[in-house]
This record gives structure tokens, C-alpha cells and sequence, in this order.
């Protein structure tokens, strides 16, 4: 079972559904990616199953995801996205889980318009109302590691799941040096972490062997349980191909054995997530 911890789908740009001024495809692709297309690039590499994460430009929406949940229910499922500056989202949280294929919560404080929302107090509700509902949160926060590991002190019952290694935009001896701090993290076991969009953060081609050592630490002080596999497919169009962002982790990480590779590859996000 190989499960890919994220990719981006989005569908064409409507009047009912534009895209924001300067964030067609972001730096993902310029032209719409579906599920359907989604589904043609899985069933070619050997990927069952997918989570779906909306892209930004679609702020709340996860209409086109649950769709698309709702066609291929053993395909995909959904992290979905929830506006942390609104009122309205306190209601949302204790139902949150029961939506069709949902799977948690996914937060991003990456770009300088959204960053201070996880330090400035915005967030602060959140991280209580979503321990006490069950809400896993995926979340992409480089800047906020010593954060996010108070968070998880302070909530033990709560699921953190750190996005792409806890990096951004670093490459090679950079990346391998922010790794160390993502690996500090691991002391917490109620974070996780997503090794997902690597071939982003190397300076080598493929199969990007000066990050073969860092996810070797990374993944040993996890567990294998606690390290997801991901693609972030979009993103990486272009300059590497989908089969090779699953044969690095199936073929080349020679450091895996077959017990831990199947759970890096799906079967620990499954179990953390509660996907049967």
C-alpha cells in the first residue's frame, strides 16, 4: 500500500471559481490538475492512495476534493483547510471529522501574508479545540519548529504532522543542517513529520543522495511509524518525475528495511490518521 501524504488538485478557473490575482497554479503548474489527472499519474507509478490538500488560492474550499472523494472513495481522502482569523471556524470543529473523507486539518505559515498568524495569537484557539475534537493537523510552519514543540507539550493528545521535513526552500548542505533541527522535534510523540517534496530541497540530481544521510537520521529518530512519504507532486513538475519521487523512497533508501519502508510508504499515515 503506498499512500501519498500530499498533493495539490485544483480544478479550471471559473467566475464561481476564481483563482486569486497572481496565484494561478502558484508554483505548482499554470494550468488546472485534477483528480482525474491525479488518478491517471497514481494508477501509472504504482500509488493507491492519495490526501488531498486544496491549494491556497481556494482559501476554505474543499468542494472539489470531497468530489472527488466522493467518486473514488478508496483513493482519496482530505486534509482540509479552515480560516484560523474567523469566527464562524470555532463551530466548525467539533463536526469537522464527520465530513465525507476528511481527515484532519492542514495549516500553512509559510509566506510572509500568513506567518505571524501562528505567533500573533490567531492560532491559539485552535490547537485546544482541535485536541479535544480528534483533529490531526498537518502542518507547514519552517519558521515556528520551537513552537510547534510547545504546542505539543501543552497538547499531548494532539496530532502534529510537520510538512516537508520542516523545511523551506533550503538545498542540500542547508536542507541537511535544518533537518537537525526537524530531528529535535522527535523527542515529542505526538509530532510526525512528512517526508514529502525531497527532491525540492537537494542540490544533486536524482536519486539526490546528499539528503540520503539526513532522512536516515530523520527517519531513524521518528520511527518509520512516524515518517510519512509524500510528493507534493505539483510543485515538482517539470524537474522530476512522479516514479522517481516513489522509487527514491522504494529503491534507492537502501538504509530502509522492507518492515520500515512499508510504513514510510503508507501504512504509518494510515494508522496515525485512522484510513483503513
Amino acid at each position: 500500500m503506498i499512500i501519498d501524504s500530499q498533493v495539490h488538485i485544483w480544478a479550471a478557473e471559473t467566475p464561481e471559481r476564481p483563482w486569486a490575482p497572481g496565484e494561478a497554479g502558484l508554483a505548482h503548474l499554470p494550468v488546472p490538475f485534477g483528480y482525474e489527472d491525479l488518478l491517471r499519474e497514481m494508477v501509472a507509478v504504482g500509488v493507491d492512495r492519495a490526501i488531498l490538500v486544496p491549494p491556497g488560492w481556494e482559501g476554505g474550499r474543499i468542494d472539489y476534493a470531497t468530489e472527488a472523494v466522493t467518486k473514488y472513495p478508496d483513493r482519496f481522502a482530505i486534509m482540509g483547510k479552515i480560516a484560523l482569523d474567523r469566527p464562524e471556524s470555532r463551530a466548525l470543529v467539533p463536526t469537522w471529522m464527520q465530513q465525507k473523507g476528511m481527515l484532519g486539518v492542514r495549516l500553512s505559515f509559510q509566506h510572509e501574508h500568513t506567518r505571524a498568524a501562528m505567533g500573533d495569537g490567531t492560532a491559539d484557539w485552535f490547537w485546544p479545540a482541535a485536541e479535544a475534537a480528534g483533529i490531526p493537523i498537518m502542518i507547514f510552519a519552517p519558521h515556528w519548529l520551537a513552537e510547534i514543540r510547545a504546542i505539543a507539550h501543552r497538547h499531548p493528545h494532539l496530532k502534529l504532522i510537520v510538512d516537508h521535513l520542516g523545511l523551506y526552500r533550503q538545498k542540500g548542505a542547508a536542507a541537511a543542517a535544518a533537518i537537525e533541527q526537524t530531528i529535535a522535534l522527535a523527542e515529542c510523540p505526538n509530532i510526525f513529520v512528512k517526508v514529502s517534496c525531497v527532491p525540492a530541497y537537494s542540490s544533486e540530481p536524482y536519486p539526490f543522495r546528499d539528503l540520503h544521510a539526513p532522512l536516515r537520521r530523520l527517519i531513524g529518530a521518528f520511527g518509520a511509524e512516524r515518517a510519512f512519504w509524500g510528493s507534493d507532486l505539483t510543485k515538482l513538475r517539470g524537474s522530476v518525475s512522479y516514479r522517481q519521487c516513489v522509487s527514491l523512497f522504494t529503491d534507492e533508501l537502501d538504509f530502509l528495511s522492507e518492515h520500515d519502508r512499508a510504513l514510510v510508504m503508507g501504512r504509518g499515515i494510515a494508522d496515525v490518521l485512522g484510513w483503513p
